[in-house]
């Protein structure tokens, strides 16, 4: 199990205070790590850091998409614990409308705002750029690090939008275009980043998460699970063993690699 142990090492986690940020956190401060516990909100992260076991926690409010941001978490990070040993890009936008009435219409790609779409663009794909570039240049200057860029199932597959059907045959809601396509620019990022610093000693992997139960409809976790091996959505936890195993020495000889934890969603 020692290969598994993360004691002294210092982890990020960027949209920690997010449903699976938060294990996230959770799992790299029960394996030993220091955990920095980014997001937007500074109450938010605070609280976070505060539930979090052991360790040296810290709370810091960061805008992935603001280099000024970025640079003065991790002067502070440096200034705190000398080093950083693991970066989870893990900060993210989903579809979301805040009319229901409309999410039919306007998720469809005919259709899609392109003010959205450059706000997902912008958080999923520079964000992830940009948190990698700050935090993983002193990686490459110590030798060492990991990087774990966090994609999605919809990464690796189209959308199947028969699944936001309703009972009534109605479409509730389109799979819209901006996360499957930055999702899919993380998965290749990740492979960019792995042969560019490979030589310096650091790791850069994806992890491909599938859905979340997170009191979706009915019809819609039904379907979702129907077409999923195992017969179920995952739960905020399902995730957790495989962010201390990227971040950790047991994944050692694993970079530019995608370990896609779906249930078994893209087999079939």
């Amino acid at each position: 199990m020692s290969l598994f142990d993360l004691t002294g090492k210092t982890a990020i986690v960027t949209g920690a205070c997010g449903l699976i940020g938060r294990k996230h956190c959770e799992a790299l401060a029960n394996a030993g790590a220091n955990v920095v516990v980014a997001d937007l909100n500074a109450e938010a992260c605070a609280a976070v850091a505060a539930e979090l076991p052991g360790g040296i926690h810290l709370p810091l409010a960061v805008n992935v998409t603001d280099p000024a941001s970025l640079a003065a978490a991790r002067d502070q990070i440096l200034a705190q614990f000398g080093h950083i040993d693991v970066l989870v890009n893990n900060a993210a936008i989903n579809d979301m409308f805040e009319n229901p009435a409309l999410a039919a219409d306007l998720s469809k790609f005919e259709n899609f705002p392109l003010a959205t779409f450059q706000q997902v663009l912008e958080v999923n794909v520079t964000g992830v750029f940009l948190a990698a570039q700050v935090f993983g240049t002193p990686m490459a200057r110590q030798g060492h690090g990991s990087i774990i860029n966090v994609a999605s199932t919809y990464g690796l597959v189209g959308p199947d939008q028969s699944i936001y059907r309703n009972e009534a045959g109605e479409q509730t809601f389109y799979k819209s275009p901006s996360y499957p396509m930055t999702k899919g620019a993380v998965v290749n990022f990740t492979r960019y980043l792995a042969a560019y610093w490979g030589k310096d000693g650091v790791r850069v992997n994806t992890l491909s998460p599938g859905g979340v139960e997170n009191s979706q409809d009915e019809f819609f976790i039904k379907q979702y699970s129907a077409k999923t091996p195992l017969g179920r959505m995952a739960t905020p936890t399902d995730y957790q063993g495989a962010v201390v195993f990227l971040a950790s020495d047991a994944s050692a000889y694993m970079t530019g690699a995608n370990l896609v934890v779906d249930g078994g969603w893209t087999a079939i």
